[in-house]
């Protein structure tokens, strides 16, 4: 005999073996065994289900939260388009800087006028010197008062028309040298509006970065909404 007929046989003894034991049993255990080995599977199965449910909410309310994050995201982007689209064309547009250039220009004609020879500025200080002149000659001819207080009033008056005399230089300098500086940038306003214009385009520059930041913030949110969804049997 050789040795897969050995095996073969060795195989029907532990067959046969073994069904003499089984038949031991009673049918009625086999049958109880039956029954609980169907009634423990739901359970099992159960168990697992309720085990897998708070992920599948926690899953569910991640991926609700992640939507409703990315939908005022997408509001908000929207938003940034059209305020950056009137913004760019508000500052395309030449007419800032040319109403800054007017609105400075009357400004400097109003200050020059102020400050010139013979302005308001310079008859502030002719006022008040006159004002000082007629005072003490007016308290020169009173006769109300004694002759020391007299005297005391006049001598008062003089300092005042002393002192007046040195702000009187004092605004004097300085009007002239601001009618110069006013004069001076009446001479540079083609510059000016250059670096006007300079100033506006970079305020465009900064709205497209802002831009930018919105769109990328924006992909990166519907980059991880996207990861989040998980196709049926995945």
């Amino acid at each position: 005999m050789n040795r897969v007929q050995l095996v073969c046989v060795g195989v029907r003894i532990v067959i046969k073996s073994a069904c003499s034991v089984l038949t031991r049993f009673p049918v009625g255990v086999w049958i109880a065994l039956l029954l609980l080995a169907m009634a423990t599977a739901p359970i099992k199965a159960l168990a697992q289900n309720e085990k897998s449910a708070p992920e599948l909410r926690t899953a569910d309310d991640e991926f609700s939260r992640q939507l409703g994050e990315l939908k005022r995201t997408f509001a908000d982007l929207s938003k940034k388009f059209d305020d950056s689209a009137q913004t760019i064309e508000h500052l395309n547009s030449a007419d800032t800087a040319r109403r800054e250039i007017e609105e400075l220009r009357e400004h400097v004609g109003k200050l020059l006028a102020a400050v010139a020879d013979n302005g308001a500025v310079w008859s502030l200080g002719t006022k008040a010197l006159r004002r000082a002149d007629e005072k003490l000659k007016s308290l020169e001819q009173e006769t109300r008062f004694k002759q020391e207080d007299k005297q005391f009033l006049i001598d008062r008056w003089r300092e005042l028309r002393t002192a007046t005399e040195g702000a009187i230089k004092e605004l004097e300098g300085a009007r002239r040298e601001f009618s110069e500086l006013l004069r001076k940038l009446q001479t540079n306003e083609d510059f000016i509006d250059e670096l006007l214009q300079i100033r506006e385009h970079q305020r465009a520059l900064d709205v497209i970065h802002t831009l930018t930041d919105g769109i990328r913030d924006a992909s990166e949110k519907l980059k991880n909404l996207l990861g989040a969804i998980k196709t049926p049997g995945a």
